[in-house]
């Protein structure tokens, strides 16, 4: 124990995205674009439903945790990533690492069960619609909530159990943008099957159980939706769809990294790069930027901002003349 201990790395190197220093400009300029709208496109959610009194609904309530949630899935790693592009010798250390490993799974398997709640949410407004407001009540949407919070929890818990005692003593070489537990666990200096196995079947269960979930809500709401004509019934068809789009990039990446063989790193790169950079960017977009409701409290709360900006500006003209 004391010569693991004495040898023990005390950081690992991150290869990034691409090796090519040429390139490394260019990601950097592309990548901090897409977080700074990753940024204002969910804090601009969070505002607009918080302060508009029609959107005090289970769904946009949901809508809001959601873009909570894809700030941290997006934030746990890209900073460090973007700032890792102006350096040529990426290296974090063990346990900023752990760090990393610890929100990647926290963040990511709350987010998937909470895209369930909502799933749930568009299944009881379309099969129950009488019933809505009863079933989705404020205390279980808040519970619906901290129950995402908690399997997350629990998960990343059980995750990082499997690695933390892990003794890391020779290679130190992660080839991604990121520490994540496949690619660090295969740098230990003992046999790591057994580890590798309980790492696919516990994120591989929670992903696959979530998508079966989201599989059959989303195919009792269509199915629900085709018997009938309307106009409204259309509306929720187009909505159900573009939903479904989303929740496939996102678990879709999940499912392929954990249960596909661990040697495709490139492929890795490309779905990791999707369910942290670009799904917490298509979320704001298919599921509110796209909604009436939400547009309409979008320019309210512009028009808000604009008279209280031109109120200051006439205070401070006023006081410019009095001091004048």
């Amino acid at each position: 124990m004391n010569e693991i201990n004495i040898s023990r790395v005390s950081e690992f190197v991150l290869l990034g995205l691409s090796s090519s220093q040429e390139l490394q400009p260019f990601f950097f300029v592309i990548f901090l674009i897409l977080y700074t709208v990753i940024l204002l496109g969910n804090f601009l959610i969070i505002l607009t439903v918080t302060s508009d009194a029609c959107l005090h609904t289970p769904m946009y309530f949901l809508l809001a945790n959601l873009s909570f949630t894809d700030i941290c899935v997006a934030s746990f790693a890209t900073p460090k990533m973007i700032a890792d592009f102006l350096v040529e010798h990426k290296t974090i250390s063990f346990e900023a690492c752990l760090v990393q490993m610890f929100f990647l799974h926290l963040f990511s398997s709350g987010e998937m069960v909470l895209l369930v709640s909502m799933a749930y949410d568009r299944y009881v407004a379309i099969c129950k619609p009488l019933h809505y407001m009863t079933i989705m009540s404020r205390h279980v949407c808040v519970s619906l909530v901290l129950i995402s919070w908690c399997v997350g929890l629990i998960h990343t818990t059980v995750q990082m159990s499997f690695t933390v005692n892990l003794p890391f003593c020779g290679p130190n070489q992660v080839d991604s943008f990121f520490c994540d537990l496949p690619l660090v666990t295969k740098l230990a200096c003992k046999d790591t099957y057994i580890v590798s196995l309980l790492i696919v079947a516990n994120s591989g269960f929670l992903s696959m159980i979530s998508f079966i979930l989201l599989a059959i809500s989303y195919t009792v709401i269509l199915n629900t939706v085709r018997k009938h004509s309307t106009a409204s019934m259309a509306k929720a068809r187009a909505t159900m769809t573009a939903h479904i789009a989303v929740v496939t990039l996102y678990l879709g990446p999940c499912i392929f990294i954990y249960l596909w063989p661990f040697n495709s790193y490139s492929v890795n790169k490309v779905l990791a790069v999707f369910y942290t950079i670009f799904t917490p960017i298509l979320n704001p977009v298919i599921y509110t930027l796209r909604n009436k409701e939400v547009k309409a409290a979008m320019s309210k709360l512009k028009s808000r901002y604009l008279k209280t900006g031109q109120v200051f500006a006439a205070i401070r003209n006023v006081h410019f003349l009095e001091t004048k």
